[in-house]
């Protein structure tokens, strides 16, 4: 039981890396606030890009869940 809590855990940490880096980056650094563009303030955003999102914030829950099961119940 302890080894499929620590395998799901390492696929959760896997997969979210993998998500977390296919993310497009929401800043515009330095030379966006030097120039002021604003035209991305404007425009929604992108179904993928959304959907992404989500299931960033569900992999991160389900990451932190079964974390908390290894360290408290193990």
């Amino acid at each position: 039981m302890h080894g499929f809590f620590v395998f799901l855990q390492i696929i959760f940490a896997l997969g979210l890396i993998g998500i977390v880096m296919t993310q497009a980056s929401k800043q515009e650094g330095l030379g966006g606030a030097i120039t002021g563009k604003t035209e991305s303030a404007f425009q929604g955003k992108p179904g993928m890009e959304e959907k992404l999102d989500e299931i960033t914030k569900w992999a991160a829950i389900g990451f932190m869940v079964v974390s908390f099961l290894v360290a408290y119940i193990f």
